[in-house]
């Protein structure tokens, strides 16, 4: 009878997989390892690489293999991987953060050992790669780009000139148009994926408008998303998260002092700084 159970729980299983599967549009199906223990790390993995209609993740725990299948249109292995390191689980290619990896149950916490081995592999197997890695490694921070442009966009608000707000929305939204996702830090991806779209939807509505208020609607929920990418963007110097409670919305600033762009000189002393991030 137990025999039985288990036969039909697997062919459950499987006719749900096809069925998930045969609802993922431009399917390509490829296999990855991914280091892990037990059925409680195939949960936690598969967990954090499925993705409604998008991604289906299936980990065998004896071999450390992962089919993944998904739609080549709306994501990629890597966006995939990184979301299942973030959940505290290396792979070839990505690394989980020490401080996911902590939180893992005893009998999960895999030997990484035998990982950082297979990393150092397939870092060094050509030297195309391990060139470019290092350009990699070497080009510019291409959040500083988006940052320095929201600075440039908070700093024509608080002049109160829409017509400079306009201009420097349009190449903010050009810089986040530009992005390599795939080219970011890991913690950076993540927040990205979130963000981006509204980010560029937000920003795309300042840069059309020359309309004051307007302007400064939209530029709260683009601090709040920018205020998200600088959490985990290690920048060189301090940056500022300031309120303001007449409008009940936050901005970020490269200085303490506050100026308000949602009032300009108005109230331009409204507000304080709530946090600092360095």
């Amino acid at each position: 009878m137990k025999s039985l159970k288990t036969t039909v729980t697997a062919i459950v299983l499987l006719l749900s997989m096809a069925v998930s599967t045969a609802q993922i549009k431009n399917a390509k199906t490829e296999n990855m390892k991914i280091f892990g223990n037990c059925g409680m790390c195939e949960t936690k993995i598969e967990k954090a690489g499925n993705l409604k209609n998008t991604a289906i993740v299936d980990w065998d725990k004896d071999s450390k293999i992962a089919t993944i299948t998904y739609d080549t249109a709306k994501t990629n292995p890597d966006e995939i991987l990184k979301r299942i390191a973030l959940a505290g689980y290396d792979s070839e290619k990505f690394l989980a953060p020490d401080s996911k990896y902590d939180t893992l149950h005893a009998c999960c916490q895999y030997d990484r050992d035998a990982k950082e081995q297979s990393k150092m592999d397939v870092n060094v197997s050509t030297d195309m790669e391990s060139n470019e890695s290092i350009a990699i490694q070497e080009q510019t921070n291409q959040l500083k780009l988006v940052f320095d442009d929201y600075f440039s966009v908070k700093d024509a608000l608080v002049k109160t000139d829409a017509a400079t707000a306009s201009i420097k929305a349009k190449g903010l939204l050009e810089d986040i148009n530009t992005v390599e996702m795939e080219n970011l830090k890991m913690e950076e991806h993540m927040v990205w994926m979130k963000v981006y779209k509204d980010l560029g939807s937000d920003v795309k509505k300042i840069f059309e408008t020359q309309d004051i208020k307007v302007q400064r609607e939209f530029f709260k929920s683009v601090s709040k998303n920018m205020y998200e990418l600088m959490k985990v963007s290690k920048e060189d110097t301090p940056t500022y998260y300031q309120y303001c409670p007449m409008v009940k919305a936050n901005w970020l600033s490269k200085e303490n002092e506050v100026k308000n762009p949602y009032y300009g000189s108005k109230m331009m002393t409204c507000g304080s700084t709530v946090e600092t991030i360095k």
